[in-house]
């Protein structure tokens, strides 16, 4: 989220202000590549681009790690303008859009907003349902324009360096993911947590079909995620083991699907088998 960087007045800044705007400006950047990185990373995961080049499935902490440096990012591009000794915006005006009556500022502050919603529920796994959560989670792509519009309308507000800065960190973006994707050895990206360690092995499996489910205990760390998306299917014990149902009914192949993709270790194996 860039653009507020050198917004209103163009002299009579103090030392304090140079030095909170220099900070301001750097987040806003790192923000805003971090924000398209994120997105990169998602597309590519979604539509199999990951697993397609590396042999392997995309981590969930991957993308979170991503998502996260981008909301501290824009957090410390946001709150920075409190530390300004030319009261730009003050109080709650960071977080509550169009306070200060700039439309732009606005757009920022709603997609921090909506990014910081994302985060909290991402973790409250017990109150939403991993498909349920996945539809809110598709606001990140209105967060993503709202922080675009942001970002290019206060570059072009700031002047043509601002511009050219802007547009070369979103070219830069998709090549970086694209030549992590495509170049970097799989095993660099399983350290940094981008991607799961071992090749994927499993075949696409007919939804409608009978399935076999199967645990990686070494995997499992007991998260819960897979018994809140499919109850009867999985059951954490109380001495803190896992229970499962190796051949669920096709009734709840949804539900079991959705409890794999939700579990954050890829402990949950899921097969066809024979009717």
């Amino acid at each position: 989220m860039t653009g507020l960087a050198a917004d209103v007045l163009a002299v009579g800044y103090t030392g304090n202000d140079n030095g909170v705007r220099g900070v301001v400006a750097l987040s806003a950047r790192l923000s805003y590549l971090s924000l398209c990185l994120t997105l990169c990373w998602g597309v590519f995961t979604a539509t199999g681009w990951v697993r397609r080049f590396t042999g392997h499935h995309a981590l969930r902490s991957g993308h979170s790690m991503l998502a996260t440096f981008t909301l501290a990012t824009a957090a410390v591009h946001g709150f920075g303008f409190w530390f300004l000794d030319e009261q730009l915006v003050v109080g709650s005006q960071v977080v509550v859009p169009f306070l200060n009556g700039y439309v732009r500022h606005a757009l920022g502050i709603i997609a921090f907003d909506l990014m910081v919603a994302i985060v909290v529920t991402a973790g409250m796994h017990r109150v939403f349902r991993y498909r349920n959560w996945l539809r809110f989670h598709q606001t990140a792509y209105a967060v993503f324009v709202l922080a675009a519009a942001h970002a290019w309308w206060g570059a072009w507000a700031n002047g043509n360096f601002e511009l050219v800065w802007l547009a070369g960190l979103t070219v830069s973006a998709p090549a970086l993911a694209l030549v992590a994707v495509r170049f970097v050895p799989p095993r660099a990206l399983a350290k940094v947590g981008l991607i799961e360690g071992d090749a994927v092995r499993a075949a696409p499996v007919d939804k409608a079909a009978p399935l076999k489910v199967s645990v990686d205990n070494q995997r499992c760390h007991r998260y819960g995620f897979c018994q809140t998306e499919a109850p009867d299917v999985f059951q954490l014990q109380e001495d803190g083991r896992l229970a499962y149902r190796q051949s669920p009914d096709t009734t709840r192949n949804l539900d079991v699907l959705s409890a794999a993709r939700s579990c954050p270790m890829r402990a949950i194996e899921v097969a066809g088998r024979d009717a």
